[in-house]
């Protein structure tokens, strides 16, 4: 049976996308394709993640590609750009299960801390967890098997009643590995259909 869900925020929760912001900085999708794909890439982003300071992370840039000096600087200067919102329906059903006293509710994301903040004050939802694992404080980041055995121990769970969404595989399979339910959340994923699988099953 399961009692705990889990949810990942970026990408499940919120619309967080560094494209929002690039878009209006270049011209065309090619430009924007090409700075992900090579300057501010997202294994670059994960190590803020990891707890790298943002401030560290955009000097290491912009001394390697000092031509794109100022788009680097943006990545951080204009950080709230990349955010698009939350994904209305999966709030409502985030806020449902926090208002039933049947189900643990917690967070567990990759996150830097310096830009938490930011996203705290904006999506009010982040303060009503009954818990949240953020890499950004832990450093370590999903799928290291170190950070969802710090979301089980802190939080006392089973990981046997326990359900983690993500949009991510790979951090999904990284939660199956550690014996948990696992949902890969997508553009296309009815998540309350999916969610209600788990929690009543049928047999």
């Amino acid at each position: 049976m399961i009692k705990n869900i889990v949810f990942d925020l970026g990408g499940v929760l919120v619309d967080w996308d560094p494209r929002y912001l690039y878009r209006k900085i270049f011209e065309s999708e090619e430009e924007v394709d090409f700075f992900l794909n090579n300057i501010c890439t997202y294994r670059w982003n994960l190590e803020q993640d990891r707890g790298r300071t943002l401030a560290a992370a955009t000097q290491e840039r912009i001394e390697k590609f000092p031509e794109y000096r100022e788009e680097i600087k943006a990545y951080y200067g204009r950080w709230d750009e990349m955010l698009n919102g939350a994904f209305p329906e999966n709030v409502k059903l985030l806020n449902e299960l926090l208002d039933d006293s049947r189900w643990g509710v917690y967070a567990l994301t990759n996150w830097s801390r310096e830009t938490f903040p930011i996203a705290q004050k904006l999506f009010p939802f982040f303060d009503r967890f009954h818990g949240v694992v953020m890499s950004g404080e832990e450093r370590v980041i999903k799928p290291d098997p170190e950070i969802y055995k710090i979301l089980l121990e802190r939080y006392d769970l089973n990981p046997a009643e326990s359900v983690f969404i993500d949009d991510r595989m790979e951090n999904v399979k990284g939660a199956i590995e550690m014996g948990m339910k696992g949902i890969h959340f997508t553009p296309g994923t009815n998540l309350r259909a999916e969610l209600n699988s788990l929690l009543f099953p049928k047999n």
